[in-house]
């Protein structure tokens, strides 16, 4: 199976030091097709950083992607999402083959960059999942936030 890489291109900065970056977000395995479709995803829920108040919000689809254009006050701001065949990588993710069933989601493997939960030992990792039942409020929220007692993240 081919592996398509899902890459952001988006305005940084604002006046004379505004400028573009570019960051591959995802990896997907399966077709080209599917890629799209999980791009597409992406770009219509993408909240780009400026304009702080955005007037109008277009996205365009461009060949092998989109294109996101916000309009501000004073300026515009555009991101492009594109869709790239992997050819090499040399620090590739670990992805394992899926077992090919029809109607299967398509696999998507997301780049590192601001991880979900703070970095911890393995051992903390594992003794917070292992902690059992947690004691949460009617609207699912924990009475007790899972970072209090934690020594390290000071």
């Amino acid at each position: 199976m081919t592996v398509w890489g899902l890459v952001v291109e988006t305005t940084v900065s604002a006046g004379d030091r505004k400028h573009i970056e570019a960051a591959v977000v995802a990896h997907v395995l399966g077709t080209r097709a599917e890629a799209l479709a999980e791009l597409e995803r992406r770009a219509r829920s993408f909240s780009p950083e400026h304009p702080r108040s955005p007037r109008r919000r277009r996205l365009l689809r461009d060949g092998d992607g989109f294109l996101l254009v916000v309009d501000g006050a004073w300026q515009s701001f555009a991101t492009r999402f594109t869709v790239a065949e992997l050819l090499e990588d040399s620090a590739a993710p670990v992805v394992q083959e899926p077992v090919e069933s029809p109607g299967e989601p398509v696999a998507v493997v997301d780049e590192p960059g601001e991880p979900d939960v703070p970095d911890q030992p393995l051992a903390q990792v594992e003794q917070v999942e292992q902690a059992g039942p947690v004691e949460r409020y009617a609207d699912g929220v924990p009475v007790k936030p899972a970072w209090l007692g934690r020594d390290d993240l000071r």
